[in-house]
C-alpha cells in the first residue's frame, strides 16, 4: 500500500479505527481532533469504567459538577448530565467524519446502565432517553447482547435509533444480534423510518475470551494444551465475521440493504493484548478485514501507528483454520458454551462494578462541592 502510516494502511484495508476512550480533558485539550488528524481514528467507544476512570483525573469537570450540586440533582441525574455532555461535545467533533462517511464512522457511543442488562423494557427506555438527550445523529447506544438485551435492540432499531450492540462473545449469539438487528430493521421500514440512516455494529469481544481459555489451558498444562495458547481469541472473531458475512448474504438480508440499509459492521473490541509475551498489536494486525470497526485503548493505537503491520484481509482466509483450533479445544475438555456464558456473566459484572464506582465518584463531588 503507498500510504505511509500503519493506521492510514488499516484504514485503506477497510477498518475504521475508533478509540475506545473519552474524557472531557482529551475533548478540550484537542487531543481527540489529534487523533483523527494524526491516527486516523474516525469513531469514540465508552463505557462505565471509561467514565469512571475520566471523572476520578483532573479538574475538567469541577465546573458542571458544581452547577448540578447546586442544582440540587441526584447522583444518577448528575451522571447523566455529564455523560451525555461529553458524548454530544464528542460528536460534534466527529460531525465531518459523520457527513464524510455517510454516517458509518465519526460514532460516538454511550452506554445504558449496566444494571438494566437483564431488564429489556428499561434498556429500551433509557437507550430513548439517552438518544433523545445526546440529540445528536451521530451518536449510539450501546446495549448489551444478552438475552433481554436482544429484545431492547430490535425495539430501539425500529425505533430508528442507532445502537452499538456490546458484550457478544459466542458464534451464536452473534447470529441472534444480527437477527435483533434485521428484525429492528423491518419495524423501522413498517414504521416509515429511513433504513439509511439507521447504523449498527456488533461488538465481538477479543483478548477476554484468550484470557479465559489459556487459564484452563496452563490448567491442563500439557503441550497439546500449551499450544493452543492465545488462539482462541483471533479463532472466535474471525468466525464472527464467516457469520456476518453469511448472515448479510441472505434473501431477508438482502431485502432490507435494496430498501437502503445499512450491514451491522463487526466491531472487535477487548483489542488490547494482555498477555505481555504476545505482540502488542496482535489483536489488530490479525483482524485486519475490510468492514469492520476495531475499538482501541489508546496503548494499543499508539503501538499500532508505531509498528503496526497491516499486511491486508488475515480473517477470510483462515476459517478452516480457526475452526480446526476451536474443535482441538473441545477436544481438550474445554467448553466453548460454558466459557462465553461465564464471560458474558463477568462482562456485566464488571460494567456494574465500574457504574457503582462511578456514582461514588460523583456522589463525592457533589458532596464536596456544596
Amino acid at each position: 500500500m503507498s500510504t505511509t502510516t500503519a493506521t492510514a494502511n488499516l484504514s485503506a484495508a477497510g477498518v475504521s479505527i475508533w478509540l475506545d476512550d473519552l474524557s472531557r480533558e482529551r475533548i478540550r485539550s484537542g487531543g481527540l481532533q489529534k487523533l483523527i488528524s494524526e491516527r486516523n481514528v474516525v469513531g469514540v467507544t465508552t463505557n462505565p469504567t471509561i467514565f469512571a476512570t475520566a471523572l476520578a483525573k483532573g479538574e475538567a469537570y469541577d465546573a458542571q459538577v458544581a452547577e448540578l450540586a447546586a442544582a440540587g440533582k441526584t447522583v444518577t441525574e448528575a451522571v447523566f448530565e455529564i455523560t451525555t455532555d461529553d458524548v454530544a461535545a464528542a460528536s460534534d467533533i466527529f460531525r465531518p467524519v459523520y457527513d464524510a462517511s455517510g454516517g458509518q464512522d465519526g460514532r460516538v457511543s454511550i452506554e445504558v446502565e449496566p444494571g438494566l442488562a437483564h431488564d429489556a423494557a428499561g434498556t429500551i427506555q433509557q437507550a430513548q432517553e439517552l438518544w433523545a438527550k445526546v440529540g445528536r445523529p451521530n451518536a449510539m447506544i450501546k446495549i448489551p447482547a444478552t438475552v433481554e438485551g436482544l429484545e431492547a435492540i430490535t425495539a430501539t432499531i425500529g425505533a430508528g435509533i442507532s445502537v452499538n450492540v456490546t458484550l457478544i462473545f459466542s458464534l451464536s449469539r452473534h447470529r441472534e444480534v444480527i437477527n435483533a438487528y434485521l428484525t429492528g430493521l423491518e419495524q423501522a421500514r413498517a414504521a416509515g423510518h429511513d433504513l439509511s440512516a439507521i447504523h449498527s455494529v456488533a461488538s465481538f469481544f477479543v483478548s477476554r475470551v484468550d484470557t479465559e481459555i489459556d487459564k484452563r489451558l496452563d490448567a491442563l498444562g500439557t503441550a497439546d494444551a500449551t499450544a493452543l495458547k492465545s488462539k482462541a481469541g483471533i479463532a472466535n472473531a474471525r468466525l464472527a465475521y464467516q457469520v456476518y458475512e453469511q448472515e448479510f448474504a441472505s434473501e431477508r438480508s438482502a431485502v432490507l440493504l435494496a430498501a437502503g440499509a445499512n450491514k451491522q459492521r463487526p466491531l472487535w473490541a477487548s483489542t488490547g493484548v494482555k498477555d505481555p509475551s504476545l505482540p502488542d498489536t496482535l489483536y489488530v494486525t490479525e483482524l485486519a478485514v475490510r468492514e469492520t470497526v476495531n475499538t482501541m485503548p489508546e496503548k494499543t493505537l499508539d503501538a499500532t501507528f508505531d509498528h503496526g503491520i497491516i499486511t491486508g484481509d488475515n480473517v477470510t482466509q483462515n476459517y478452516t483454520a480457526a475452526n480446526i483450533t476451536l474443535d482441538a479445544l473441545a477436544a481438550l475438555g474445554i467448553s466453548y458454551d460454558e466459557v462465553t456464558a461465564l464471560l458474558e456473566k463477568e462482562g456485566v459484572e464488571k460494567f456494574i462494578v465500574s457504574w457503582n464506582e462511578l456514582l461514588d465518584t460523583v456522589a463525592a463531588a457533589l458532596e464536596s462541592a456544596k
